[in-house]
């Protein structure tokens, strides 16, 4: 006959272990990573180069599985159908890739469920009466033509909120396209900064990259602090994130820039984040590889 003791430890075994092979069968969730198309000259817009360097960022998390999808819109977009979460790092405005055909009524849908979705750089940008709307919906505010600007400056990113996305993220300053005076929901209705800093009266007065500027709306704005960076929780129970950095594919060697966004990714995908963030390493090789075959 089992003592009470032995009774108990058996029981609990037995309790645990379906416990544990649950934990041990579990699917991780699915994150789909969308670098578009070739553009500009070498080292900016490397966007495919960019996705699997972030996917290469997150190969050790067993919480998700990273799948990437390189040169735009997936040509069979049935591989969103089960995202957890999605990212799209490409050329944006009229040419968004998830404006074309019945693109946009696709994400919509999925959204809806409550499918995370992240844009960064030149995919903040749609036109203000096609996308925008969603866009603002979605993520909570988007780059509008001669309303917002695109600067190449060096912000300084001194403090952050208490947010998850902010874990391990520490002051620092790179020089990049960082877009600011976003188009956001009205009073920034469950939007969250996380980039935030002040430009000086020389970035607001241009050149800013296209058109060069300057807008008198940008120049009277001076002092005011802008975000580069913003999170938001859905009411469909979804996640959504903007960045306007990400021109310059050097970039992601700065740890804390590619930490602020690798957090951003486990976060749409609602995985917990280590407090002192993801934590990754990218070599002068690492940039070198997987760039788009562009002419000097």
């Amino acid at each position: 006959m089992l003592s009470r003791r032995q009774f108990l430890a058996a029981s609990a075994t037995v309790a645990a272990t379906p416990l544990l092979s649950r934990a041990a069968d579990k699917k991780p969730l699915k994150l789909v990573l969308i670098g578009g198309s070739m553009s500009h000259g070498p080292g900016d817009h490397e966007f495919n180069a960019g996705v699997k360097l972030l996917a290469k960022c997150l190969a050790s998390n067993k919480m998700i599985a990273v799948e990437v999808v390189n040169d735009g819109y997936p040509k069979d977009d049935s591989i969103l159908d089960d995202a957890t979460a999605i990212m799209c790092y490409a050329d944006g405005g009229g040419g968004h890739p998830f404006l074309k055909g019945k693109n946009l009524e696709k994400i919509g849908k999925l959204v809806a469920k409550g499918t995370g979705i992240m844009f960064a750089h030149y995919a903040v940008e749609v036109p203000k009466d096609i996308g925008a709307k969603e866009f603002r919906e979605w993520i909570g505010g988007c780059y509008e033509h001669e309303y917002s600007c695109n600067p190449m400056w060096s912000p300084e990113f001194k403090e952050f909120p208490k947010h998850e996305i902010c874990n391990g993220v520490k002051p620092f300053s790179i020089r990049d396209e960082w877009y600011f005076n976003m188009r956001f929901r009205d009073k920034m209705e469950g939007v969250t900064p996380i980039l935030t800093a002040v430009p000086d009266e020389k970035v607001r007065n241009g050149p800013y990259v296209y058109p060069k500027g300057p807008y008198k709306h940008i120049q009277d704005a001076k002092g005011n602090a802008e975000h580069m960076m913003w999170a938001t929780e859905r009411k469909d129970g979804g996640r959504g994130v903007g960045f306007t950095g990400g021109h310059i594919h050097a970039n992601w060697k700065d740890d804390n820039f590619r930490k602020v966004v690798l957090n951003a990714l486990l976060w749409i995908c609602s995985v917990d984040i280590p407090k002192d963030g993801v934590q990754s390493t990218v070599t002068d090789e690492d940039i070198k590889v997987n760039l788009d075959p562009k002419k000097k």
